[in-house]
């Protein structure tokens, strides 16, 4: 009963949040509320509540300081450079934009972290898309997707909690599998250029000059374009027409000077903003190199690290205190949004794991599995990680199910290396699911609806992950 009821809770979940009869906060709270009531343990949900907060309570914190940091850093222009350097790779290209929205999310989950990762590329690619009236559902997708692929190394966190629950070096891992993950991000790589191409015939491509035009209010459909959500260009011209007009330049540096007027337009920062600090530039990239060295490092716990970083960020570059007090309320909207809706997912995980809905959930799963499979439980954890890593957190997926599935592996002669390496593959899916707090800084900065996101991204990234499966076996580490 209780494997059904967690089903059902998860399904109900899923379907209000798409069809947008109930918003994501409301919905994680309130859906996991009446099914506890349902399986007879309504007295205890204060305790699961609790439970669950106190889990994700670390998480909390560390958003919320990482939001302030990276929402500084952006306010002093350190990342100016890097979105003068997209633009100039993207001119005003749908197709590149899309492509690079894809490497700079790569790019930057090195660090492991995959809110800090959402923060700096929406905060690089939203005024491009939002300019050019691009689908923003596109921008989430891609970065989820590209995150979700990096999010496998060592420090990131799922191949540390595969090596710790299976007593394993996550070097040997991880090392095997980088053949197979480098095919998943070329599949990411080669789904943002068929985006963007899609992107590019539904808007054309707008020269630079073109840029400038005030289409600022331009949404995916709607005001500001042809009437079919495509911008205006000068003259009339909807952007997916042919007209060249006074904007074929040839070679004389006139592209230049305007490519240079549209990233200052459209990076969205004005390069005269008072937040701006250039005397301190390198003092905030030192800061920010050895803050992410500290995390891979593990020096210190993420969230005291945020905090530190934070207030020495905020000391530094704006010493008066009205100043400091600017630029925390400039970030407060995000701050409360992401953190309310880390608070609201600890309802549903406290009430999914309190319950022991997660328990019967998992042993329903593996014992569905036909003895026939037992040789290629390698494959089948592979398959079996993509619902359960979506629906379940890391921790209760890697500390929980799959021990029990590399127990049913090795029965049958199947490596826990290999059931290790299989267990990665979900993760591109698992970076959109609604129990993943970094998903809703994505949403959330992006002004992204969570249901339309999940609509768009969950049959790609599931491709994607099946891509890095077939890869894997291919390549004999799966």
């Amino acid at each position: 009963m209780l494997t059904i009821l967690g089903f059902a809770m998860i399904a109900t979940f899923l379907v209000l949040i798409m069809t947008k009869k109930m918003s994501p906060i409301a919905a994680l709270v309130l859906i996991p509320a009446l099914f506890c009531v349902a399986v007879g343990k309504g007295a205890h949900l204060g305790d699961y509540v609790i439970d669950g907060v106190s889990s994700l309570a670390p998480t909390a914190a560390m958003l919320m300081f990482a939001i302030v940091y990276f929402g500084v850093m952006i306010d002093v222009g350190l990342f100016d450079p890097v979105v003068r350097a997209i633009l100039r790779f993207c001119k005003a290209d749908p197709m590149r934009i899309v492509v690079g929205t894809a490497v700079l999310a790569a790019i930057v989950s090195l660090d492991g972290d995959g809110s800090t990762t959402f923060m700096i590329t929406v905060s690089a690619m939203y005024p491009l898309y939002k300019r050019l009236g691009m689908s923003l559902v596109v921008m989430t997708g891609v970065a989820a997707m590209a995150n979700g692929v990096m999010n496998t190394v060592p420090w990131g966190g799922p191949t540390a909690r595969a090596a710790t629950a299976l007593k394993l070096d996550a070097a040997d891992i991880f090392v095997p599998m980088i053949p197979a993950l480098l095919v998943g991000l070329l599949g990411v790589l080669g789904l943002a250029y068929a985006l963007g191409l899609r992107e590019r015939r539904r808007l054309g491509t707008l020269l630079p000059d073109e840029v400038l035009v005030d289409t600022k209010e331009t949404v995916l459909v709607g005001a500001g374009g042809d009437g079919a959500g495509r911008p205006v260009r000068p003259g009339g011209t909807p952007g997916g027409g042919t007209d060249t007009g006074a904007g074929d330049h040839a070679g004389d540096g006139a592209e230049d000077d305007d490519l240079k007027g549209a990233e200052d337009d459209l990076k969205g920062l004005d390069p005269d903003r008072p937040t701006l600090r250039p005397r301190l530039y390198w003092f905030n990239a030192l800061l920010t190199g050895v803050l992410v060295t500290a995390m891979i490092m593990e020096w210190l716990p993420i969230p005291v690290l945020f905090l530190l970083g934070a207030a020495l960020a905020l000391s530094v570059n704006y010493p008066r205190l009205p100043d400091q007090k600017a630029r925390i309320a400039a970030h407060a909207d995000n701050v409360l949004n992401v953190s309310g809706m880390v608070f609201a997912a600890a309802v549903f995980t406290g009430v999914l794991q309190g319950t022991g809905m997660v328990d019967h959930m998992a042993g329903w799963l593996v014992d569905t599995v036909p003895d026939g499979l037992g040789p290629h439980m390698a494959l089948v954890t592979g398959v079996l990680s993509l619902p359960l890593t979506y629906f379940m957190s890391n921790d209760g997926f890697y500390f929980g199910v799959l021990p029990v599935l590399a127990e049913a592996g090795a029965a049958h002669g199947v490596t826990p290396l290999e059931m290790a390496r299989a267990s990665l593959v979900g993760q591109p899916l698992h970076m959109s699911s609604p129990l993943v707090p970094a998903v809703y800084v994505l949403v959330g900065m992006a002004k992204v609806e969570f249901g339309d996101h999940t609509r768009f991204v969950v049959k790609w990234a599931a491709l994607t992950c099946l891509l890095i499966l077939a890869a894997g076996i291919l390549f004999g580490t799966v």
